[in-house]
């Protein structure tokens, strides 16, 4: 990780402020939500406002995820063998893991494209 970004930001991003990091984090934030995302010319034209949807979009699939591995044994156990329920089990956590890190990835690039900027501390 490069010691001047923010930590989590996403690899698929470059560096705020290098040449056309904003076309990537747009791409990146587009990867993040639905395809039909992509059709609305206000998420194209205010990269802020996409941050906003991703967040969102992001944050409703992580609850997703976390009631589903709350709620799978109970709901599931009597109609999977076992190997199933812990095999969905751990892709519950691997989801969970990737869309808590998209959430901060989105976290640190709305604040670039508002203008912030990250300081490391000493």
């Amino acid at each position: 990780m490069d010691a001047t970004l923010p930590p989590g930001w996403p690899e698929e991003v470059r560096p705020q402020g290098a040449p056309d990091w904003e076309r990537t984090a747009v791409a990146w934030l587009f990867d993040l939500v639905p395809p039909d995302y992509r059709t609305h010319e206000v998420l194209r034209r205010y990269p802020v406002l996409l941050a906003r949807f991703a967040a969102d979009h992001v944050s409703a699939g992580l609850e997703a995820a976390r009631k589903g591995w709350r709620t799978l044994r109970v709901e599931l156990a009597d109609q999977l063998p076992a190997e199933a329920v812990e095999a969905a089990m751990v892709a519950y956590e691997r989801e969970g893991a990737r869309l808590a890190a998209a959430a901060r990835g989105i976290e640190v690039v709305a604040g670039a494209l508002r203008g912030e900027r990250w300081v490391p501390r000493l």
